[in-house]
């Protein structure tokens, strides 16, 4: 791996973590078409943490209340509520992530799967957004909505789903707004992105295989950087706009590959 292909699968990362059209997705078909080498689990751990560093500096406000809202009374029952709802919200994503890590990583990554979900989450966001009442904020979030939200996120264990496409489509077809969707969407994002950079850094200093240098900084800067701008884009984006042309895009993209793996 060179310097170009680091920040090109760093960038990669940190856009498509974000954005609802796939990380895992965009990756395997990297893979696939551009024969890029798998950069091994430090790499993987390395960009997964650039993501990570990024939603936390975003939102560093929400994370530096919720922390408050643990040793505080009344006035942190809002932080301290939106707390226990991310943990809520994050097992479900764990437990498949544990339970379907072989199936993740060998039957699921294929084109053709990367196909089928592209265009099916494509279509529930499309209903999603036209159809669903959009008008509870992340205030009015609950047990119930988080538990949901983070099933939905298990889905997001097989590529091209995406799992803030998924999070989201299921945020607003419980009626939440698009910016609190993409809100709680992003704050979920930290600990299954931790949970995952974690596991994955216990197995690499049991395989003693890492070997670093320059180019892992630079996937690391670059998915880090290309993460933070995302966000501050969609969520500025989001007040004012819909999420029809990642519908559209998501759905080009499987054409496209579709087509691809027809003429190959």
């Amino acid at each position: 791996m060179n310097g170009f292909e680091a920040v090109f699968l760093g960038v990669l990362q940190g856009v498509t973590e974000f954005l609802p059209v796939s990380s895992s997705g965009h990756l395997v078909l990297a893979e696939y078409f551009l024969h890029l080498k798998d950069a091994g689990l430090a790499f993987d751990v390395i960009l997964h943490m650039g993501t990570l560093l990024a939603v936390l500096a975003y939102f560093w406000n929400d994370w530096w209340a919720m922390a408050k809202g643990l040793f505080s009374g009344s006035n942190g029952k809002g932080p301290r509520k939106l707390l226990l709802l991310l943990i809520a919200g994050t097992v479900p994503g764990a437990v498949a992530g544990f339970l379907l890590e072989h199936a993740a990583s060998t039957y699921f990554r294929s084109p053709w799967v990367v196909v089928c979900t592209l265009a099916g989450v494509a279509l529930l966001l499309y209903l999603a957004d036209k159809k669903a009442r959009h008008f509870r904020g992340l205030d009015g979030l609950g047990l119930r909505d988080a538990l949901l939200v983070g099933l939905s996120q298990a889905l997001a264990i097989v590529p091209g789903v995406s799992r803030s496409g998924i999070t989201m489509t299921c945020a607003l077809f419980l009626g939440f707004n698009r910016e609190a969707a993409a809100h709680f969407s992003f704050l979920l994002s930290a600990p299954i992105i931790a949970g995952a950079g974690l596991y994955e850094t216990i197995k690499l200093l049991h395989s003693n295989t890492a070997t670093m240098d320059l180019n892992y900084l630079l996937g690391f800067l670059a998915s880090l950087i290309s993460g933070y701008l995302v966000i501050a884009f969609l969520m500025n984006y989001l007040k004012n706009h819909t999420f029809t042309p990642f519908v559209i895009y998501r759905l080009v993209l499987a054409a496209v590959v579709l087509a691809a793996i027809l003429i190959a």
